[in-house]
């Protein structure tokens, strides 16, 4: 079961833009700087990532389906940075005009509107504006509430989805684990053919993860190392869930 989305469109669409600006200022350090979190990408692989998960997102909103085929010829073509700038007015445009209420693809099952697009590209953001501050060696906070939210979203759908159903993966973690941040628990349970997750923190666990809220979430997305966060219980089923996660997140 999923967890609902707790903040505003309004706000996303506030984070969403703030995070561009952010990832914008950082990327003119220098285009050709290595992402330590994501080996063989640039910083103009990142520039270029996140503009086209825009544009695609734009035909998303648009058609609500998948657009097929993608992505469209040339679109490599243009310069990184003058496609980025163009296609993040474009996203913050077409959520305005979507609403929140628009029927459309998503990979949540529990949530098939446009509102799912909102709170997934501000994320989308954060995390590749880290990715290119990382580059530089100025990485700047993110906010706690949007980092709580992040985890959230990165729990469910990404990792709790119904993606494991046929027991594809090399990490059949079967155990319960916690993670906690500034007050919120998250309880997931996993086998090697379901993830659930429910707040709060009743019940044992094999193992803990807790720290600030965006270490937490940074460590989720395999942007910090394990020194960031802290752990208590089974070694094995923390390194076993980190490895999900990284099945889920790719």
């Amino acid at each position: 079961m999923g967890t609902d989305m707790g903040l505003s469109a309004e706000y996303y669409l506030e984070q969403l833009d703030v995070e561009a600006a952010r990832l914008r200022e950082a990327a003119e350090l220098g285009l050709d700087a290595a992402v330590p979190s994501c080996p063989g990408w640039t910083v103009e692989t990142v520039v270029r990532h996140v503009a086209q998960v825009y544009l695609h997102k734009i035909e998303v909103l648009r058609l609500g389906a998948l657009p097929k085929p993608w992505p469209p010829a040339g679109i490599n073509d243009r310069d990184a940075l003058e496609q980025y700038d163009e296609a993040r007015a474009a996203i913050v445009a077409a959520l305005r005009e979507a609403g929140t209420t628009k029927p459309t693809w998503t990979f949540n099952p529990d949530d098939s509107t446009s509102a799912f697009w909102f709170r997934r590209m501000a994320m989308e953001t954060v995390v590749h504006r880290i990715d290119v501050e990382q580059a530089h060696d100025v990485v700047t906070p993110i906010a706690a509430e949007l980092a709580l939210d992040g985890i959230d979203e990165v729990l469910f759908p990404s990792l709790a989805g119904p993606w494991w159903a046929e027991g594809d993966t090399k990490y059949p973690i079967d155990a319960t684990l916690r993670i906690t941040a500034e007050g919120r628990s998250w309880t997931i349970q996993a086998d090697a053919k379901a993830i659930t997750v429910s707040q709060g923190a009743e019940g044992d666990v094999a193992a803990e993860i807790f720290g600030d809220p965006a270490a937490v979430y940074l460590w989720l997305w395999g942007r910090v190392g394990d020194d960031a966060v802290q752990f208590a219980g089974s070694d094995d089923v923390v390194r076993a869930f980190r490895g999900r996660l990284t099945e889920a997140t790719q």
